[in-house]
């Protein structure tokens, strides 16, 4: 798109253009006003004087037999539309001029999903900004939008269908789809993310419409940062990258994994109140091994094996370098879906130079520190009192293993070797045992306890008799009959956590948990189950969902203008969201709270985040406010329109 001021700013509303723009052909530069909207912070201008660029690039092009100037006035396209340009003359392998000057009145601003209010312009604003006659004569208000956009998605009976018509509209009027996914948020949750996003990644091939992030490829090596000075958006608070190998739990999806980086953002708006225009999805591409993807004919990705060593290195630290300085060092980073092998490599070698944030390890084990919290209340005891068993030792049981452990170290001042013996870990192999260390990958050996090789979940959960089960293996119905009824026969209130996504991948469902255990088990999972009765008694499991925890720990980094990221502020994001378990909800089975206060939640969260910043002297906002949860509510984006001059 070719700015008319060479910016481009979010901020900037342009108004003021004659009619006769229109209807005449472009010659002299034009000149319009800008008006600052009140997006803009305080203390930028109210009025931006701006001038395309026409003569510069007319100046650059290369001469033309015809000059369009000159062309024979009476010459007409179909319809009798005359060609300014000359695009019907040229044939099919001269090249043309892309014009697209583009200003916020008229039909452009009905394309503009950014200030795109559809029937909701007033009379004054049809009039101000030339929209007579270009909408029906009807004015409405956002919140009747809201309710005819719900009654029209409820009518799609495919998740994917919903999924589709909710990425349409975040295309035509931003402001309407964060006001629609804010007041619905627990209906629209699982559409626009889990479960549903994972098919969407699946297909995003066949039903790509439109770029709404970056794509990095192996093939912009060496310029990454001109890549990313073609992002309009000049400044950006929060990046979602992925590299696609390990989506959810359905593998490596290549380039077809943008759909999660632009998810997680969606999020970060609409529960976060991270501004929509200060988000950036990004997608490195470097091949995949996916057979099926490499042959679909669809498939938007490079076509090519996975790079792995010094090449993928090499890229990501290009991109990394290119990301510092462009948007500087509070720009947080959040790595997103890659594989074990690069996730906990990357954490380790950005960590001290970047505000880096690995959702899969820290978010995960943060918001499942808070559920466990939150049991306790139902089962009695400390953390310290309760014995851990995984299934699955990737990026989530580790990175929760290593939380958990952390906070009964903190509790109890034991060393943080003692308190890892409370856990134990179950990967494809069996047991993670001291015999088996040599051959077990360097995030695994700090959970390699003495104890007899055992082969299977199973055998393990007769073995260690743990309290609490976890499940973060990405291998479905692995909570077998047997496993929850063994934790049933060793524990009055079982606590199981099957957490794997999506919905096909998870351990357990929330009917086989409550069956199996006699209604005893304090469940919840990583996707939404709906309640269950069993003697009468309904059950409703709670979501271990990370959209709890990233949106609100983002704004609190954001807020405190924090440099780096800390075990600790991932421990206070897990007090501030245990704290907002009530009673009621513990009652109902309930191990978070429901996600219609999710904005007051993160508001909490970002507040106790944002002060543990400040207590590790790693905030550069100062001074502190006095009050950081009224601080971060209203530093909040807000979705309801605008009234414009």
């Amino acid at each position: 798109m070719f700015s008319l001021n060479g910016s481009s700013s979010p901020s900037i509303a342009v108004y003021g253009v004659s009619k006769s723009l229109t209807r005449r052909k472009i010659g002299a530069p034009l000149v319009v006003a800008a008006a600052a909207s009140s997006n803009r912070s305080p203390g930028d201008g109210n009025v931006v004087l701006m001038e395309n660029s026409l003569n510069v690039m007319r100046e650059n092009a290369p001469a033309a037999p015809s000059p369009v100037t000159e062309k024979d006035s009476k010459s007409v396209v179909g319809g009798g539309v005359e060609d300014f340009y000359g695009e019907d003359d040229v044939s099919a392998d001269q090249n043309v001029t892309p014009w697209a000057v583009t200003v916020a009145s008229g039909y452009p601003l009905l394309r503009d999903p950014r200030y795109n209010k559809g029937l909701s312009f007033n009379e004054k604003e049809r009039d101000g900004h030339f929209l007579r006659g270009l909408l029906p004569p009807v004015v409405i208000s956002q919140d009747l939008q809201v309710k005819k956009m719900m009654h029209n998605i409820r009518q799609y009976q495919v998740p994917l269908q919903r999924y589709m018509a909710m990425m349409d509209l975040q295309e035509r009027n931003e402001r309407l789809f964060y006001k629609l996914l804010i007041d619905n948020v627990e209906e629209l949750l699982p559409v626009v993310y889990t479960p549903t996003v994972g098919e969407a990644c699946q297909k995003y091939g066949s039903i790509f419409r439109q770029p709404q992030g970056l794509f990095i490829s192996l093939k912009e090596k060496g310029r990454i940062l001109d890549v990313l000075k073609n992002w309009p958006e000049k400044k950006v608070q929060v990046i979602v990258v992925t590299d696609g190998e390990r989506i959810l739990g359905l593998g490596d999806l290549g380039c077809q994994g943008m759909g999660i980086p632009v998810g997680k953002l969606s999020l970060y708006t609409a529960l976060g109140g991270i501004r929509p225009s200060e988000c950036l999805p990004v997608t490195i591409d470097v091949g995949t091994n996916n057979e099926q993807l490499l042959n679909d004919e669809f498939y938007i990705g490079l076509r090519r094996k996975r790079a792995t060593g010094q090449e993928y290195a090499e890229l990501l630290h290009e991109f990394m370098c290119a990301v510092k300085q462009i948007y500087g060092e509070k720009v947080i980073i959040q790595f997103e879906d890659f594989a074990n092998h690069n996730a906990f490599d990357l954490l380790a070698k950005y960590g001290s130079t970047h505000l880096v944030f690995n959702d899969d390890i820290q978010g995960t084990a943060s918001v499942v520190l808070a559920g466990l919290m939150a049991a306790l209340k139902l089962v009695g005891g400390t953390l310290a009192d309760h014995s851990f068993l995984f299934l699955g030792a990737g990026e989530a049981g580790t990175g929760i293993a290593d939380l958990i452990a952390l906070q009964i170290s903190k509790q109890t001042g034991a060393p943080l070797e003692e308190a890892r013996r409370k856990i134990w870990l179950v990967d494809s192999k069996g047991l993670i045992v001291r015999s088996r260390i040599d051959s077990l990958q360097h995030f695994k050996r700090p959970w390699a306890h003495e104890h007899e090789p055992v082969d299977n979940l199973l055998d393990a959960v007769k073995a260690i008799k743990p309290t609490v089960l976890i499940g973060s293996s990405g291998a479905g119905r692995t909570f077998t009959k047997e496993v929850v009824q063994a934790m049933a026969s060793y524990n009055k209130k079982p606590v199981i956590l099957a957490l794997s996504n999506p919905t096909s991948q998870s351990e357990c469902t929330a009917e086989e948990a409550y069956m199996w255990s006699e209604g005893r088990a304090i469940f919840a999972s990583g996707s939404p189950f709906a309640p269950v009765e069993y003697n009468g008694k309904f059950y409703a499991s709670g979501q271990s969902n990370n959209a709890y925890i990233f949106p609100g720990f983002g704004l609190g980094l954001i807020i405190s203008g924090a440099i780096r990221v800390h075990d600790d502020m991932l421990l206070a994001a897990s007090e501030a969201l245990a704290a907002q378990v009530s009673q009621e909800n513990l009652e109902k089975g309930l191990l978070y709270p429901p996600f219609a206060n999710i904005r007051k939640i993160s508001a909490q969260i970002a507040a106790k985040v944002a002060a543990k910043v400040y207590e590790l002297g790693l905030a550069t906002r100062l001074p502190q406010p006095q009050n950081l949860v009224e601080y971060a509510e209203s530093s909040m984006y807000s979705p309801r329109y605008h009234n414009y001059r």
